[in-house]
């Protein structure tokens, strides 16, 4: 096994609370995780249909074989169960009790908000992020390669091609988690909507162009957005929420979580052709900003990330807070640093003062350096800068 960056918040976290919920996309390495830490608890799946049956129909005598806890796989399929779970843990008052993990985030957050209020430590665990690749010197050798594999377990632990593995997880996911989350008359067309979502990874999100351009409404476009996000396909990047004494941008940007799906989605279909291909600039930003909210989720934390726009087109692509100051990050594909690259970047630093740190660029390239006031930090050294 490939080791987690979360592995350490998992067992943090299960000092504390008596539930702790793993969550994330399907494949992301939860269950795999999970086993590996709490090795000496009973391991139940819910997709295991007697072990739902007997789950739905007598919650109570199902939980009761687990007196020494047990981790519960994909419990968001018996939602119910949680509110069992509830008066378990607290006559029990054991922490790292039991271990719940989930790939739908509808039906298990409704559940944890108001069943387990209090008693749940939760971490989000997204496929493998660069830190973790160049850990165990797996990381792709090239950048082409990285955006063209993503960062899914099974590309990096099975002799898979992307080419082979994608079509069949998204095939999976429209066929199942669709299927439980809302009523899709017209899969073909889901899946149209997705493919279209991909080509709008890093820009503004504009639901009437998408669901125009996907024939359906804007209402129906929000709702399958929401479950996209659900199942951890996209994100949201808010804008920050300061205005510096500008107008600003108040629409979010889209962007999906995994850059070797959103390649595969545009018909990409070898590492060469991300070389030259439109999209590059784009899967490069999804890339990184992806990098920033795995560090986040792998310790435990909200993502607290936004990127700056305003009215006239000044714009920083990724910005958080630290206790030092504000810290922004260009991010650019090419492999040369351009003198323009700076000047974006100084004149945001001009917006906001004495409240910003020297800006961070992220590039394409293979050397790291200081220049012109700015970080520059290349892809493969990005793990040092999250």
């Amino acid at each position: 096994m490939i080791p987690r960056s979360a592995s350490e918040t998992l067992q943090r976290l299960a000092q504390g609370f008596p539930v702790v919920a793993l969550t994330g996309p399907r494949q992301s390495g939860k269950t795999t995780l999970a086993r590996s830490i709490f090795a000496n608890k009973p391991y139940v799946s819910l997709e295991n249909p007697e072990e739902r049956d007997f789950a739905e129909r007598d919650p109570r005598r199902f939980l009761q074989r687990f007196s020494d806890g047990a981790i519960l796989d994909e419990v968001q399929r018996v939602p119910a169960l949680l509110s069992w779970l509830q008066e378990i843990v607290d006559t029990r008052k054991r922490m790292g009790d039991f271990i719940l993990t989930g790939s739908a985030q509808f039906d298990l957050l409704a559940g944890l908000t108001q069943s387990l209020a209090g008693r749940v430590g939760r971490v989000e665990l997204l496929p493998f992020a660069a830190d973790e690749l160049g850990a165990a010197g797996i990381l792709p050798k090239t950048l082409e390669q990285m955006l063209y594999q993503g960062a899914f377990p099974p590309l990096y632990d099975r002799q898979l091609a992307p080419a082979d593995w994608f079509p069949n997880y998204v095939a999976t996911y429209l066929e199942r988690d669709v299927r439980q989350l809302i009523s899709v008359r017209d899969l073909n067309q889901f899946q149209r909507f997705v493919r279209m979502c991909a080509a709008r990874s890093g820009q503004l999100l504009n639901l009437a162009a998408l669901g125009a351009d996907c024939g359906v409404s804007a209402t129906t476009a929000r709702q399958w957005i929401s479950v996209l996000e659900a199942s951890y396909l996209v994100t949201h990047l808010p804008p920050y929420h300061r205005n510096f004494g500008k107008r600003l941008v108040k629409t979010p940007k889209l962007y999906f979580l995994d850059v070797g799906l959103m390649a595969w989605l545009l018909g990409i279909r070898d590492a060469a052709s991300i070389e030259t291909h439109a999209a590059r600039g784009a899967l490069f930003e999804t890339w990184v900003v992806g990098e920033w909210i795995k560090h986040r989720f792998n310790a435990g934390q909200p993502a607290d990330l936004y990127f700056w726009r305003d009215n006239v087109g000044h714009e920083v692509d990724l910005l958080y807070e630290t206790p030092a100051g504000l810290q922004a990050v260009e991010i650019k594909s090419g492999a040369t640093f351009a003198d323009d690259w700076a000047r974006a970047a100084r004149q945001w630093a001009k917006f906001a003062g004495e409240e910003a740190l020297a800006p961070l660029i992220v590039y394409g390239g293979e050397a790291s350096y200081a220049r012109e006031n700015c970080r520059v930090m290349a892809w493969r050294d990005l793990a040092a800068a999250t």
